[in-house]
């Protein structure tokens, strides 16, 4: 018997989305804890909640003194996926602006993507390169939401290329020149925007994954790739310039990518549709963005696509 379970593993014991687990924790409803990037919940804990909900209680959001309970409960949550810190700025927008309240899941482009064709998400961040169109995330976006309306709009472009040691010894240069047989690189995870970026140019450049030493070693974020490859653990990882500035790491910029957010144009999601346009073509947002490094805003708040 499990001692304790992950998020997944609660929403399929409980038959709910993930989000609906989430929102559980956040209510402290049910009890959870982090490890590292992951939330698991205890087993007693889970057995509780489950008991305590057999009694037909109705375990409201505890109101706090001074709160009204009409306004608390007219706000409503969305769920912003992605691992940029653009978006964790965007939420804190939001939410200081709006009566909406934001929800932040940190997953990768094509994961999030997935997510919100579950209807787990409400926003999602994605930067996925195409080899056949050269373009980012509209034909995946399109091939996914096929029967869904939706809207992309741009919220940075950054420059995503490799990260090398100081100096860079190894001569890196070009995608290409992973495949050295004496290069070790450190990956990203599956369903990850860096990792799509990866196999698609070696499939562009006719290179297989096994030709790669260290393919299969996954990290899950920009900031692990690049303090990897700065503590020697591998001679160069995939991800983007503001990362480099970080650490002790080279940078070779290969490619501009664009960083979209795609919301689905529901009627439910009218409110939030309004509300993402006005921020992130407000001169508050925009102003927090130029102060970060490696961020190009010639295209925030342009709407790329619209179906």
């Amino acid at each position: 018997m499990n001692n304790s379970y992950t998020i997944e593993e609660v929403s399929q014991l409980l038959k709910v989305s993930k989000l609906t687990v989430y929102d559980l924790i956040k209510k402290n409803e049910l009890p959870a804890y982090r490890v590292g990037r992951q939330m698991r919940v205890d087993y007693q804990d889970l057995e509780s909640y489950k008991s305590k909900n057999k009694t037909g209680k109705v375990l409201e959001d505890p109101i706090l003194p001074g709160e009204n309970k009409e306004l608390k409960n007219s706000k409503k949550q969305v769920v912003i996926s992605g691992q940029d810190i653009v978006l964790d700025m965007l939420s804190k927008y939001i939410e200081t602006h709006t009566q909406l309240t934001p929800l932040r899941l940190y997953n990768g482009s094509l994961n999030s993507l997935v997510s919100m064709y579950n209807g787990e998400c409400d926003v999602v961040s994605v930067h996925l390169f195409d080899g056949d169109t050269n373009e980012y995330n509209i034909p995946y976006v399109k091939r996914l939401l096929v029967s869904q309306p939706f809207l992309l709009i741009n919220l940075v472009c950054r420059n995503a290329g490799i990260y090398v040691q100081q100096g860079n010894p190894k001569k890196i240069k070009t995608w290409s020149d992973l495949a050295n047989p004496d290069i070790t690189i450190v990956n990203r995870e599956k369903g990850s925007g860096a990792r799509v970026l990866l196999d698609e140019q070696l499939r562009i450049n006719g290179i297989s994954q096994e030709a790669l030493h260290g393919y299969e070693k996954e990290l899950t974020s920009h900031l692990t790739i690049a303090s990897a490859v700065a503590s020697g653990q591998a001679d160069a990882g995939i991800g983007i310039e503001n990362a480099a500035k970080m650490v002790n790491v080279d940078f070779i910029p290969l490619i501009k990518e664009q960083y979209d957010l795609v919301i689905l144009k529901t009627k439910e999601n009218s409110q939030l549709l309004k509300v993402i346009k006005e921020a992130v073509n407000s001169n508050e947002y925009r102003s927090q963005l130029e102060q970060l490094n490696g961020y190009d805003l010639t295209l925030t708040g342009k709407i790329i696509f619209e179906s």
